[in-house]
């Protein structure tokens, strides 16, 4: 527990309802009627993202480079940041274009996708990570095993830093949170803060 608490959100990140938000506070907004591929190119353009790679990944994973992008730009990181990610769906937009692919020629390039841990492996290469990481699927947001297996990759020595939460995108919709987690911030890294944080943009 003593531990725990030398823990803290050094950042944090909220895409949803159109509005992408840094620490609480909206940075961009999108009209309401924009769909989610739109979005993505927009958001890529107006933040200036430059990864040409981007453009040919499926779209869970397009949801975790820009997230990622967002909250660790300007931010200090060590090789060993871990990832510890989340959903309800896993790998459910690109399933269903593989399974309609299947009737006629099955697709490489959609099938590569059929994993929710794969969004690790590009946010790792992004970044330059060398990390532990993990895809946890999940009825819904559980702040409790975030903090719990956050907890024991910093606690342990295996990883300096930890980008964990909550990456969720079925038929068009979306739903992020992450946050970086370090041994330096103002908010505790606790489950209630985690709730709290995930909770915006849920009234």
């Amino acid at each position: 527990m003593d531990k725990a608490r030398n823990l803290f959100i050094t950042n944090s990140i909220r895409i949803k309802n159109e509005k992408i938000s840094l620490k609480k506070e909206t940075i961009l907004s999108f009209d309401k009627e924009v769909g989610f591929s739109q979005f993505s190119k927009d958001a890529y353009k107006i933040l200036e993202l430059k990864y040409p790679k981007y453009h040919k990944m499926d779209s869970l994973c397009k949801l975790g480079i820009l997230s990622s992008h967002i909250l660790l730009l300007n931010q200090e990181i060590d090789a060993d940041t871990a990832l510890v990610f989340s959903n309800s769906s896993s790998s459910h937009d690109i399933d269903l274009k593989h399974k309609q692919s299947m009737e006629n020629i099955v697709s490489p390039a959609v099938f590569v996708y059929t994993l929710p841990n794969i969004v690790l492996g590009e946010i790792s290469i992004k970044h330059k990570l060398q990390s532990e990481n993990v895809f946890f699927v999940e009825d819904k947001f559980n702040a409790e095993l975030l903090l719990d297996y956050s907890e024991t990759l910093l606690n342990s020595g295996k990883a300096s830093n930890v980008v964990c939460g909550w990456l969720e995108l079925k038929n068009d919709q979306y739903d992020v949170f992450l946050c970086l987690v370090s041994k330096n911030g103002e908010i505790p890294f606790t489950k209630e803060n985690l709730e709290e944080l995930y909770g915006i943009e849920n009234e």
